[in-house]
């Protein structure tokens, strides 16, 4: 079983840009797809974007499309969310998940339910 921590979120500016890390331990990191998801106040868990395990294929939600880059690098064990053109928001927590299954069981996931492996979150908060 991988274990997941994200870090990198915190406080930006609309227009801006965050970068959030997911560090994994864990051998089976490199076996897993990995994938992003976010939840904020009052809402249910939603998908963002995922990649599978070695091929480098992405998939996003149509929300982020064109703003957000997913990637990993299996050397260092870590999955990256590279959020660009940050739009104003109130704080949502954003979880990395892991799943030896592909692409698909994050983006067909009701809130990413059964998905293997989930990190603690961390919050992003983007001010106008």
């Amino acid at each position: 079983q991988v274990q997941l921590v994200e870090s990198g979120g915190g406080v930006g500016q609309a227009g801006g840009s965050l970068r959030l890390s997911c560090a994994a331990s864990g051998r089976t990191f490199s076996s897993s797809a990995m994938g992003w998801f976010r939840q904020g106040p009052g809402k249910e868990r939603e998908f963002v974007a995922a990649i599978s395990r070695s091929t480098g294929i992405t998939s996003y939600a149509d929300s982020v499309k064109g703003r957000f880059t997913i990637s990993r690098d299996n050397a260092q064990y870590t999955m990256y969310l590279q959020m660009n053109n940050l739009k104003h928001a109130a704080t949502v927590v954003y979880y990395c998940a892991a799943d030896s299954r592909v692409l698909s069981a994050f983006q067909n996931s009701a809130a990413g339910t059964g998905l293997g492996a989930w990190g603690q979150g961390t919050q992003v908060t983007v001010a106008s």
